[in-house]
């Protein structure tokens, strides 16, 4: 083979990378763009008591507080009175985490500890055990442990400080333990429920139409947009962890409504490879106003009897920055409508009052969503 030869194989071969890249590129997993119904995490939250803190707790006037630590002492056979209880270094506070799918007994969850009160900081403090309870009130995990808290707070007798990050939130990791588990047969299960996390008719057919690829059989079928549903062959039955597998590595071209996001408080634009406009011609100018303020003073001529006088002096200067008025015809794409809009010098802050103008004129194909 020649040089020549070997020269237009490269090409071709790389040109062959290229394009499958590209198309590898457009697919995403179902297991990314979508969620097997059942198997989700539950949220979990409690309330308790952080103990050991250098007077960073709770105030005086946090009777909560006051009430929850007179009653832990009660039950731990101690007898006091509310007056008698100084909270200084107490903390109440909320304890969230979240139940993951097919937790066991045993297994250890991250917990999330925040304050309450009027806590200054849970730096150093200790969480005592803390019943966690699903949206059934019923206690799923028992938390405890020393708090990490990734910022601090010092403040100084004459009111200054220095505060860094947030003090008053707390992580314990592996702080709680699962005590019950939430019944969930998934081998038991005769079909397989998919929810889209963006429903779209044409994203749900290409799952079902994947699936059955894969499958070698009609099994799955879009019931909805958000929705998916596949029969469980017989093969898999009893198995549906290897399906479950099997289909979630799945890659499926996600389809989405051409949509332009702008934020006015950053200038921030995004916008989908699917928008387009209709023939339209744009031009855009920034008028630019200088005012110059100075001071002229006017002095009288040598025994003339006048005064020396201080007189103000404005000089305004405006200024417009014309732009090149351009011409975007019908079915322009997004790289083409971005090369032209910066060919006539528009900043991204500039962009959000042309997406604006060109939506108002009817001309844009496209959601046009400000955040």
């Amino acid at each position: 083979m020649g040089t020549k030869s070997m020269k237009i194989f490269f090409a071709i071969a790389a040109l062959f990378a290229f394009l499958c890249a590209n198309h590898y590129a457009h697919g995403a997993r179902i297991k990314d763009i979508a969620s097997f119904r059942g198997v989700r995490a539950n949220q979990l939250v409690g309330y308790g008591l952080v103990v050991g803190l250098n007077g960073t707790g709770d105030g005086a006037g946090t009777k909560f507080t006051v009430q929850s630590l007179v009653n832990m002492m009660e039950r731990l056979g101690i007898h006091t009175l509310p007056d008698e209880v100084k909270v200084s270094n107490v903390a109440a506070v909320m304890v969230t985490a979240n139940l993951p799918p097919f937790a066991r007994l045993g297994s250890k969850l991250d917990v999330l500890v925040s304050s309450v009160g009027d806590a200054k900081s849970l730096m150093g403090g200790t969480l005592l055990m803390t019943p966690l309870r699903g949206a059934d009130n019923k206690v799923y995990a028992l938390a405890q442990g020393p708090l990490i808290v990734g910022g601090f707070a010092s403040q100084g007798k004459a009111g200054g400080g220095v505060q860094k990050n947030h003090p008053t939130v707390a992580r314990i990791p592996g702080g709680a333990t699962i005590e019950r588990e939430i019944p969930f047969e998934l081998n038991r299960m005769a079909q397989l429920v998919i929810s889209l996390q963006q429903p779209d008719f044409t994203t749900a057919l290409r799952m079902s139409e994947v699936i059955n690829n894969a499958l070698g059989k009609p099994l799955a079928f879009a019931a909805d947009p958000g929705t998916v549903k596949v029969k469980v062959p017989e093969s898999f039955q009893g198995k549906l962890v290897g399906l479950v597998a099997k289909v979630e590595q799945l890659e499926v071209e996600p389809d989405v409504r051409a949509k332009i996001i702008l934020d006015e408080k950053t200038g921030t634009v995004v916008m989908g490879k699917n928008v387009r406009i209709s023939s339209v011609a744009v031009a855009h100018g920034n008028l630019s106003v200088e005012i110059k303020e100075s001071e002229k003073v006017s002095q009288p001529l040598p025994f003339s009897e006048g005064k020396t006088v201080v007189t103000p002096e404005s000089r305004v200067t405006v200024t417009e920055e014309g732009k090149r008025l351009i011409l975007m015809p019908e079915g322009t794409t997004l790289g083409e409508l971005v090369r032209a809009l910066n060919a006539i010098g528009v900043s991204p802050r500039d962009l959000i009052s042309v997406f604006q103008a060109i939506k108002a004129a009817g001309a844009l194909q496209a959601d046009l969503e400000i955040i």
